[in-house]
C-alpha cells in the first residue's frame, strides 16, 4: 500500500481496504476472493453500461454536427439525459412475441448477444500490474484467445434471433449476418496471430509491455486489418449489412421490440467499444502515457478509436452484400495471409542480425519494418486498383452490347 499512488492506483487501493476489512470480520479467504471476484464483474457491468450510455450520447452529438445539426439538447445538460430518457422508453414500450415463435430461444438470444459483448470486458488491462495484479477483471494467459472466442459467442446470439422469429427477413437477416461475421473473423484472426508471434504471448498485460514503439507503426497493415475487420465484427458502416434496412427490412432483430431490442443495440456499441479498446491495448501501448493516470491514457485512446469508427460511419455509404465478401474473400485474407509471412521473414532475420523488438536496437526494427509494411501495403492497393479498374471496364463492355441494336432478321427486312 505505501508504494502505491492515490490517483494512478486508487482501484488497487479501494480492493486492498475491501479485503483488509473482511479480513478483520474473519471472513474466509475464499469467501474474500469469491467476494472480490463478485465485484469485479459488477464493476466491469456497471463501466460497461455507463459506456454504452456515453456512447449513444457523443455518437448522435457527433453526428449532429456532422450533418449541421444540434442533437440531443433537451434531457439535461447538453442533452446528457438522453440515454436514460431512452432507457426509460425503452423499458415502457410493450413487449411483442411473434405468432409461431420459439418463445425461449426468442427471449434468450437478446441476452446472448448482450452478455458475449459484455464478456470481453473481463481481460481488459486498464491499468499496469503494480504488484497487487493489473487494473483488470482477469489478466489471463490466453487472454486473446478469450477475446476471440466470446466475441465468437454473438453469432450464436444472431442465429438464435433470426430463426427463432418466424419471420422470413428476420432468418435471411441472421444468415447474412452469420456469413458476414464468420467471414471477418478470419482475417481478424490473422492479424492477432501476427501480435502474438511478435510479443510471444497471448496475455494482455505482456503484449502491452512488449510495445517498446507502439505496434501500430512496425505492424500497421495488421494494424489497419484488424480495425476493418473490427468495423465489420460489430456490424459498423460501411459494413453494417447485418441490418440493411432497405434490402432486408431490420435484419435479424425485426421482431423484436422494447428492451429486448435495446439489448441487442447495447450489444453492438459494447463490442464496437470492445474493439476500440482491445485495438488501444494490442497497438497503442494500452494505458501508457505521460502525466495522467494510466486509466486515463486507455479510454482517451479508446475512445478517441471510436471517434474513428463513428466518422466513417457518417461519412462511407454501405457496402453491398457481394462487395462486403468479395473485399474480404478477395483483399482482406490475402494480404492477412501474405502480412504474416513477410512479417515472420523480416522478424526472423532481423533477430538473426540482433535486431529485435526491444533494446537499443528497437528503433531499428521498426524503422525495417515500417518501410517492408509501406511496400506491402503500395504492392497491394496497386494490385486491388488495377482489379477494379478491370471489372469496371468489362461491365461497360457488357453495357455497350446490351444497348447496341439488334441486327435485321430476314422477316423484318421483308
Amino acid at each position: 500500500m505505501e508504494n502505491l499512488n492515490p490517483i494512478n492506483d486508487i482501484f488497487i487501493i479501494i480492493a486492498q481496504a475491501l479485503r483488509d476489512l473482511m479480513t478483520s470480520l474473519g471472513f474466509a479467504a475464499g469467501v474474500i476472493d469469491a467476494i472480490m471476484a463478485l465485484l469485479r464483474a459488477a464493476m466491469l457491468g456497471t463501466i460497461g453500461l455507463l459506456v454504452f450510455m456515453l456512447l449513444t450520447w457523443l455518437e448522435r452529438k457527433v453526428v449532429a454536427r456532422i450533418q449541421d445539426r444540434i442533437g440531443p439538447n433537451l434531457a439535461g445538460p447538453w442533452g446528457l439525459l438522453q440515454p436514460i430518457a431512452d432507457g426509460v422508453k425503452a423499458i415502457t414500450k410493450e413487449d411483442t412475441t411473434p405468432r409461431g415463435a420459439d418463445v425461449h430461444v426468442f427471449n434468450a438470444a437478446p441476452i446472448v448477444a448482450g452478455v458475449a459483448a459484455m464478456l470481453v470486458y473481463a481481460v481488459i488491462p486498464f491499468g499496469p500490474d503494480t504488484g497487487k495484479g493489473p487494473l483488470a477483471g482477469s489478466d489471463l494467459n490466453l487472454g486473446l484467445f478469450y477475446i476471440l472466442a466470446v466475441g465468437a459467442v454473438a453469432l450464436i446470439g444472431v442465429l438464435m434471433a433470426g430463426w427463432s422469429s418466424n419471420n422470413k427477413y428476420a432468418l435471411v437477416g441472421a444468415f447474412r449476418a452469420v456469413a458476414e461475421l464468420l467471414s471477418y473473423e478470419v482475417p481478424q484472426v490473422l492479424s492477432v496471430a501476427v501480435v502474438v508471434m511478435i510479443s510471444g504471448s497471448m496475455q494482455m498485460t505482456t503484449i502491452v509491455n512488449a510495445q517498446q514503439i507502439p505496434f501500430i507503426f512496425p505492424l500497421f497493415v495488421t494494424a489497419l486489418v484488424f480495425f476493418i475487420s473490427g468495423l465489420a465484427e460489430s456490424g459498423r458502416v460501411p459494413f453494417d449489412l447485418v441490418e440493411a434496412e432497405s434490402e432486408i427490412v431490420a435484419g435479424y432483430h425485426i421482431e423484436y421490440s422494447g428492451m429486448k431490442f435495446s439489448l441487442f443495440f447495447l450489444g453492438e456499441f459494447i463490442h464496437a467499444f470492445a474493439v476500440c479498446a482491445v485495438f488501444a491495448t494490442i497497438f497503442l501501448q494500452g494505458w501508457n502515457g505521460p502525466i495522467l493516470p494510466p486509466y486515463i491514457w486507455f479510454f482517451i485512446k479508446s475512445f478517441g478509436l471510436f471517434f474513428v469508427m463513428m466518422w466513417i460511419k457518417f461519412t462511407l455509404p454501405r457496402f453491398r452484400i457481394d462487395q462486403l465478401m468479395a473485399f474480404n474473400w478477395k483483399f482482406l485474407v490475402p494480404l492477412s495471409l501474405v502480412n504474416l509471412l513477410v512479417v515472420a521473414i523480416v522478424d526472423t532475420v532481423l533477430r538473426l542480425t540482433g535486431v529485435t523488438s526491444t533494446g537499443d536496437l528497437a528503433l531499428v526494427w521498426g524503422g525495417v519494418l515500417f518501410i517492408v509494411n509501406l511496400i506491402m501495403l503500395f504492392v497491394a492497393l496497386s494490385l486491388m486498383g488495377r482489379a477494379v479498374r478491370r471489372n469496371r471496364l468489362a461491365e461497360r463492355r457488357i453495357v455497350v452490347r446490351m444497348d447496341e441494336p439488334a441486327a435485321p432478321t430476314a422477316a423484318s427486312a421483308n
